[in-house]
């Protein structure tokens, strides 16, 4: 029942964490000339269209019910970097997009936890779930805001150093892409992308419950 009711609470902050964070990067795309996204139908709210069944739905469950909490990705929405009006310069703010839309979103979640609070004791129907789910997504958010900058390939922080690096250095990078995700997975592990993200991750969370006057 806990597991069900956990699964509850994080479906919604796990499901809008990801499906704009894909829309953000087909939206800066289409700002700087590649309008891909929006020729197949990904510029949209709807997660249906954005859903992939491993990493929207299977991984998230089993991480909730395994350690509490839950992240995941969507299907990538495509983006034909050479239609960019500067495609070495622009892929910077289009893989950027990404990771800072799960900022804001954090931010966005933090105020409704901040609201559940001033709610409760009144309407704890509401105040509790606005709290609970608040709380799931700054964290899912800010997970996914760092894990994402990590500088590899196809991670969004692998694009941005593609972006930022000499030609000569970005073709190297881009070898890495095809087994990218591998080393990512192998990472997580062997424990070293909580080691590395761990701090980060707190310091953020603290810094927002400062700002928001939170018990985070």
């Amino acid at each position: 029942m806990n597991a069900i009711r956990t699964i509850i609470i994080w479906a919604l902050p796990v499901l809008f964490a990801i499906t704009l964070h894909e829309v953000a990067h087909g939206w800066v795309a289409k700002k700087f000339g590649d309008t891909t996204a929006q020729s197949l139908g990904r510029l949209s709210f709807n997660p249906i269209k954005h859903i992939d069944p491993i990493g929207t739905i299977l991984v998230p469950i089993v991480l909730i019910i395994v350690t509490g909490f839950g992240f995941g990705w969507a299907k990538p929405v495509p983006v034909n970097f050479n239609r960019l009006l500067n495609p070495k310069r622009d892929m910077i703010w289009v893989a950027a997009a990404g990771p800072f839309s799960n900022l804001f979103m954090a931010l966005g979640w933090a105020a409704i936890m901040k609201f559940g609070f001033v709610l409760s004791g009144q309407s704890e129907w509401i105040s509790e779930p606005m709290i609970l789910m608040g709380k799931a997504g700054i964290i899912v958010n800010l997970v996914l805001f760092l894990l994402n900058l990590i500088p590899i390939p196809p991670l969004d922080g692998g694009r941005i150093l593609l972006g930022l690096v000499p030609i000569r250095f970005s073709d190297i990078l881009s070898r890495i892409e095809p087994i990218g995700m591998f080393l990512v997975f192998g990472l997580l592990a062997m424990g070293v992308l909580s080691l590395v993200l761990n701090p980060p991750l707190q310091f953020l969370v603290s810094l927002i419950g400062k700002i928001y006057g939170l018990p985070i």
